[in-house]
């Protein structure tokens, strides 16, 4: 495969969730580990209203506090509204603002409390926004991969977003499996049918899952050509807005397990051991 495969770490989505505070100091200690491992980008953080999401509330202070001079690490932030992307804006540190798009109207208003059709209009603005400051939009397409509210789903549906966001300029988009509703046949079927048709789109997978489903996920995707995983440390967290207590964030160790077979996992095992440490310390007490 001539790209080399990105694995994007995300503490903010194993945290998220988590009602206890975890201390500033705490969070930073652990992202801090994360930034030595070599990972392609961190999400670390967001930028949305702290009823929603209070434990992601000093995600600026966290940014203040890291240590970049000696990471090739991006940093990605999430963003729900104009007002999240002007903030994360601010920071030059920051690369990448993440934007969840569902294609559920139910999940959607859960998330964002948008309908789809105010969604389009942020995203428009959001997108206006990171270009005025050069940073990139990374457009995470909910429910990717099926839909348990009841909303119409189907892979053509999947097909038909992924042209409009195409022609609004989006260019990385992230198919969600955010309830762990995804099987090998539709994510072989949706990256085998979109990859090549936009190869000027950076396609990536979030993948959430069970113990027991993790290997045939990641070969489906990989295979179908798909070089952009989304993983989790231990496999922590997972939407808070989608609770199931079985299905949590692809283990990032999976990832770099499954990588290390295919002779493509460039990350610092000793780092990354370091980490998993870390993690243990965090997740353990606070959870």
């Amino acid at each position: 495969m001539s790209n080399p495969i990105k694995i994007i770490e995300c503490p903010r989505d194993a945290m998220q969730g988590i009602r206890e505070f975890i201390p500033t100091e705490k969070k930073v200690q652990y992202i801090q580990s994360l930034l030595r491992v070599g990972f392609d980008t961190i999400d670390f953080g967001s930028f949305v209203s702290p009823k929603a999401i209070p434990q992601m509330v000093d995600t600026a202070e966290v940014l203040s506090r890291l240590d970049l001079s000696t990471t090739t690490s991006k940093l990605l932030a999430i963003i729900a509204n104009t007002r999240g992307a002007e903030e994360a804006s601010k920071h030059s540190a920051i690369d990448y603002l993440g934007y969840p798009f569902s294609i559920s109207e139910n999940f959607q208003m859960r998330n964002t409390h948008k309908t789809i059709a105010q969604s389009i209009v942020t995203l428009q603005e959001i997108l206006n926004i990171a270009d005025r400051v050069n940073k990139e939009v990374v457009v995470y397409i909910s429910m990717g991969f099926g839909n348990p509210y009841g909303d119409p789903w189907n892979v053509e549906i999947v097909a038909d977003w992924t042209e409009r966001l195409s022609q609004m300029g989006v260019r990385i988009l992230s198919l969600s499996d955010t309830v762990g509703s995804s099987n090998s046949e539709t994510i072989d079927y949706l990256f085998s049918n979109l990859i090549p048709k936009y190869k000027y789109i950076e396609f990536g997978a979030h993948l959430h899952t069970t113990p027991d489903s993790w290997f045939e996920k990641v070969d489906a995707a990989f295979m179908a050509g798909c070089t952009r995983f989304d993983g989790a440390i231990q496999g922590f967290g997972g939407c808070p807005m989608a609770k199931n207590e079985l299905t949590g964030n692809m283990p990032t160790e999976k990832l770099l397990s499954y990588f290390t077979s295919k002779k493509c996992n460039n990350l610092n095992a000793l780092s990354f051991e370091s980490a998993h440490n870390e993690a243990s310390k965090i997740f353990k007490f606070y959870h």
